[in-house]
């Protein structure tokens, strides 16, 4: 499975190391992702996503079900 949010499609960024000369040589920045349970009132069930940690954040903020409802509308949670 790919290193994708689930909810916000975060994925990695490419970029440059820089070393003290100047030098550049291409890397990837990846997501911050982690596995967690949440639990779905609405839907009486428990789901497991991949999500970034700043959209944990987000989800402590505005509730699992509204994220879930803003995920959907965008196209990232079925």
């Amino acid at each position: 499975m790919s290193r994708v949010c689930e909810l916000t499609g975060k994925k990695a960024m490419v970029g440059n190391n820089v070393s003290h000369a100047m030098n550049k040589t291409k890397r990837k920045f990846g997501a911050n992702l982690i596995k967690k349970r949440f639990y779905i009132p609405e839907e009486d069930k428990w789901v497991t996503l991949k999500v970034a940690t700043s959209t944990l954040k987000t989800i402590n903020k505005i509730g699992i079900s509204a994220a879930l409802k803003e995920a959907r509308a965008k196209g990232f949670y079925k």
